[in-house]
């Protein structure tokens, strides 16, 4: 049993491999920001937006690690990137990324993994319809913050930027590569939380 199972906690996916300490906690926070930044990299270049494996990782690292620690790995994603690590998508970085109009997506990013962190210390990830709803949700979340900031953007770059151009930019071109990553992440975590099972059972024997 691992301590955060121990002291009642809520238990994630990695609580239930690994044992709960400090290190362990900083090293999947960065793990988790690594792994984004390796899959900002599975791109489809386009403009303003392009398509990455980006949200993929956000769903699988804020199920994992739950809702702080998850925070916190896409939050440290976006920081690094920020001051200037080649980590988004294209091997960017820097202080410009702020003025892409892209990059209110990553800042959706890190609310994203806390909301589908905190459905995943609540078991939505565990079991396959608890798990589509909660990823559904989960990948809706960059949208809310990625259009506003877009629209934004390109108004002031002096790009049309009413709803139709928003949403032919920002939504019609993710749609089937998003119910993609949806479902990959739906059914990865449960068969993850599958495989631990039949290991505690194999234990018991």
């Amino acid at each position: 049993m691992t301590t955060a199972a121990a002291l009642g906690s809520p238990t994630v996916l990695a609580d239930r491999i690994l044992s709960r300490s400090v290190t362990t906690d900083v090293t999947l926070v960065v793990a988790g920001a690594a792994l984004t930044a390796g899959l900002a990299q599975v791109e489809v270049p386009m403009w303003p937006v392009p398509i990455t494996g980006q949200t993929l990782a956000v769903m699988l690292v804020g199920a994992s690690l739950g809702a702080k620690r998850g925070a916190m790995s896409l939050g440290l994603y976006l920081v690094l990137g920020v001051i200037g690590l080649p980590i988004f998508a294209g091997f960017t970085g820097g202080p410009l990324a702020v003025l892409k109009p892209s990059f209110g997506f990553i800042i959706g990013f890190v609310f994203a993994a806390a909301l589908i962190g905190w459905l995943a210390e609540r078991n939505w990830d565990r079991k396959a319809l608890p798990a589509l709803a909660g990823f559904f949700l989960a990948s809706l979340v960059p949208f809310a913050f990625g259009l506003p900031y877009m629209a934004i953007v390109l108004g002031n770059l002096g790009v049309a930027n009413d709803l139709g151009t928003v949403l032919a930019f920002g939504v019609y071109p993710f749609i089937i590569g998003g119910i993609a990553k949806w479902l990959i992440a739906a059914a990865a975590l449960p068969l993850a939380w599958k495989g631990v099972r039949a290991l505690d059972a194999r234990k018991g024997e």
